[in-house]
């Protein structure tokens, strides 16, 4: 034997698997990027499907939005929607989304009265929007006793930390901050960041 290594050997082996690695990862990453497309098309006409109002093209939808109710939601151009949003509008309520907005994931949107979110805002994830609250009558069970809904308006460039809630006939100005998990019950002036249980003043700009 002369030492020089065999085609089964090692050493061989682990040369066929290199040259093998490259063009496969390459491949891989392609066919990522393929499957990325093909599913932000769908999401696209699945939402655009259960609209009553035109989805612009430029409006990004990363995954599964549901929407229920009358499908009143119209929508600006250059937004981003991240996956798992819940859109509901009931009776003559509708919900704006201005021109580059980014709504994150699990955000649930739901109008009796009508939602206006301004051109630029960033809503975190899992942040709840609701401008109805149940009402309590007498010998009524809850889910019967109807409901009380006043529309809701968030101003231009309003950051939305994560898990915040904004409840009925809220109105947040223009550049203000909702900290994560805060509970806003009260309207916000421009340029304000509140935080907390119910939402308060931190900091004005």
């Amino acid at each position: 034997m002369n030492g020089k290594p065999t085609s089964d050997t090692p050493a061989r082996k682990s040369g066929l698997k290199s040259m093998l690695v490259a063009p496969l990862r390459e491949l891989l990453r392609a066919s990522a990027k393929l499957s990325e497309y093909i599913r932000r098309i769908y999401s696209h006409a699945s939402l655009a499907a259960h609209l009553k109002t035109p989805l612009p093209a430029s409006v990004v939808v990363l995954g599964r939005a549901i929407v229920y109710g009358t499908g009143q939601v119209h929508f600006g151009r250059d937004i981003l929607l991240y996956p798992d949003l819940h859109l509901e509008t009931q009776g003559p309520a509708s919900i704006t989304i201005g021109d580059g907005v980014v709504i994150s994931r699990g955000v649930n949107l739901v109008a009796m009265a009508g939602i206006f979110i301004g051109a630029g805002s960033m809503i975190g994830e899992n942040t709840s929007i609701r401008d109805a609250n149940h009402l309590r009558e007498a010998g009524v069970p809850m889910r019967d006793a109807g409901h009380e809904a006043r529309a809701i308006t968030i101003g231009r460039e309003v950051w939305v930390g994560r898990g915040a809630a904004i409840l009925s006939g809220v109105t947040i100005g223009d550049n203000a901050t909702v900290g994560a998990n805060a509970v806003v019950t009260r309207d916000v002036p421009p340029g304000v960041t509140v935080g907390g249980v119910p939402a308060r003043p931190l900091v004005s700009r």
